[in-house]
């Protein structure tokens, strides 16, 4: 009595690609967008959030609001956007000075 063999179910494993030592340690091989320009970016989209949520409650005040729920949720997250920026900088600022305090 013989066993059939098995066959290949046409299942190939994920195998991810191991980088080169060199791309890893040269950022221009990165491919990706900067540290600083997306800092900026954020910042540029908390100070349009801002702007939006202060137009609202211009328009609120003199009456041109028809939907004032919208200045609300608008208010809320720019408010809530802030504290989590402000949130994320305490923790970068903090895991800087623990780095600068680390002996050589």
């Amino acid at each position: 009595m013989s066993i059939p063999a098995i066959e290949p179910g046409g299942f190939v494993p994920f195998v991810a690609p191991v980088a080169s030592p060199s791309a890893a340690t040269a950022p221009e091989n990165a491919g990706g967008v900067d540290f600083a320009s997306m800092l900026s970016d954020g910042v540029d989209r908390l100070q349009s959030l801002h702007d939006k949520a202060d137009q609202l409650a211009v328009q609120a005040a003199s009456g041109d609001l028809a939907n004032l729920h919208d200045y609300t949720i608008t208010a809320t997250e720019a408010a809530v956007t802030t504290q989590l920026t402000t949130a994320v900088r305490n923790k970068a600022l903090e895991a800087f000075q623990e780095i600068m305090r680390m002996s050589i």
